[in-house]
């Protein structure tokens, strides 16, 4: 071997070195960078004698799918829990203290005490109060739910705004990996910017994806739809002003194919949207379902009846109609209606001893042939709100049971699913958790091994210096020997 082949090799192994070196340090700079993929500096031969330093990013297709599917998978069921701890909290208040259950149950135990003195006119009045408690708690509570709906409309909305934007940000990504794919460049940054972005995306919609040539990416959803190809699909929604009971929300559409809401505690919601969906339009309906229907159960429980007469609305009334809602039949939006009988609240001029007596709807009403110390109608009130009725099935809770197993079911189906979305919430981000790991472990820095590999490096440098100094003792030894 010449000097100069010798010089020639010492150099190149010095810039390969430094190039290592640089691929090292770049690496631990990011090590707390989760969307960075750890870079190899992979040293091949080129001629006999001469090397040079390719530089490729670490990937595991497998991980990096399993992480995307676990992260849509979290979004959709963390939707779904936060969401129904809110709306638990402002239809029922905090412990249920404000639900229609806890207010009927104090109107049962004012009736009782009325029935037991049905003279005393402060007893009376102390039933009206409480049945003025539970037309609030169904007037609020109603109100609250479409309130949710607006606001979880206006989430979604937000929700496609964000996905849109990151499509139009994956665009560009993917261009800057194909225009170096083609010319030869490192694509290392543009990849992982556009696995940042696809993580991002996930959150939003499940989402699959291969590659074609130049390394061009194709998006699509859990069930097939286009997501991304040469070009972002539309991603469109019309967000609704406010809502109504019973008033159905928009779809959101992807390239035109609509989004399936989740459906079960543990949801099959994968992603945010489908999440928000399913509670603005299967959890928060159904909840006014029930409220509707246990509105539709206290105005029939109290209704005045007279023989040969239809029967009238008594303490509870709605809409200001005394038509009784047809049994078994889901009123949309009695909850917001339903108000206690102006002839019977002192409020309004009326007299709370037409419910000891009836006559609400006129004399053909009255039952009281006892005088003051009349309870049989009271009694039969309190018995009414314990007697099972016919209830809608469509409202999710059973079709047979009394009003006041209505509405405490009510909040038991409620808690039902709101304790297996949290359960399945928990298990759900430990696996994205877990996935995360799993993948920055296969393709993530770790720090201690780049330590190490630095000082093979370093050593493998102080060998080139030391070949470089040889041969330049060398050549000054052989220019003193020719001088």
């Amino acid at each position: 071997m010449s000097l100069s082949t010798a010089l020639s090799i010492a150099q190149s192994a010095l810039m390969n070195t430094a190039r290592q070196t640089s691929v090292v340090s770049r690496n631990v700079a990011d090590a707390s960078n989760p969307d960075y993929s750890r870079r190899q500096a992979i040293v091949t031969s080129t001629a006999p004698g001469a090397r040079s330093v390719d530089i490729q990013r670490v990937t595991n297709d497998l991980l990096f799918r399993q992480n995307l599917s676990a992260l849509s998978a979290w979004s959709g069921q963390n939707a779904l829990f936060s969401g129904m701890d809110q709306l638990g909290v402002a239809v029922n208040g905090v412990d249920n203290a404000s639900s229609p259950s806890s207010a009927i149950a104090n109107l049962q135990q004012a009736l009782q005490l009325y029935a037991t003195s049905p003279s005393n006119q402060n007893l009376g009045a102390s039933v009206i109060d409480a049945a003025k408690q539970v037309v609030r708690s169904l007037n609020e509570g109603s109100k609250a739910v479409q309130d949710f709906r607006t606001q979880t409309d206006d989430q979604i909305a937000t929700a496609v705004d964000d996905l849109n934007s990151l499509l139009s940000q994956f665009q560009d990504a993917n261009t800057a990996v194909m225009t170096g794919t083609r010319s030869g460049n490192d694509v290392s940054d543009a990849l992982d910017q556009r696995d940042a972005l696809l993580k991002k995306i996930s959150n939003y919609v499940p989402v699959s994806t291969f590659t074609r040539g130049d390394n061009d990416m194709v998006i699509t959803t859990g069930d097939g739809t286009t997501l991304f190809e040469t070009i972002p699909r539309t991603v469109s929604f019309a967000a609704s002003a406010g809502y109504t009971a019973g008033a159905a929300g928009n779809a959101v559409y992807i390239d035109n194919v609509p989004i399936s809401a989740g459906a079960g505690g543990n949801t099959s919601a994968s992603g945010t949207l489908a999440g928000l969906l399913q509670l603005r339009d299967g959890v928060a309906s159904t909840m006014q379902s029930q409220l509707d229907e246990t509105a539709r159960g206290l105005i029939t429980a109290f209704a005045e009846t007279a023989p040969s007469l239809p029967n009238k609305t008594g303490l509870f009334t709605w809409s200001g109609t005394p038509a009784v809602p047809a049994a078994g039949t889901l009123v949309n939006g009695l909850a917001a209606s339903i108000s206690v009988n102006a002839a019977m609240d002192p409020s309004s001029g009326g007299n709370p001893t037409l419910l000891r007596d009836g006559g609400a709807n006129g004399a053909a009403y009255v039952a009281n042939t006892g005088g003051a110390s009349y309870s049989t109608l009271l009694i039969a009130y309190g018995d009414r709100l314990d007697q099972p009725m016919t209830f809608d099935p469509a409202a999710g809770v059973s079709a047979m049971s009394s009003v006041s197993d209505y509405a405490a079911n009510s909040i038991g189906w409620f808690e039902g699913v709101r304790q297996q979305a949290s359960t399945a919430s928990d298990a759900k981000e430990a696996l994205a958790s877990r996935s995360a790991e799993a993948l920055s472990n296969a393709t993530g820095v770790n720090v201690d091994q780049e330590m190490s590999l630095l000082l093979d490096l370093e050593h493998t440098y102080q060998a080139s210096a030391r070949m470089m100094k040889t041969v330049d003792d060398m050549m000054a030894a052989l220019l003193n020997a020719v001088g």
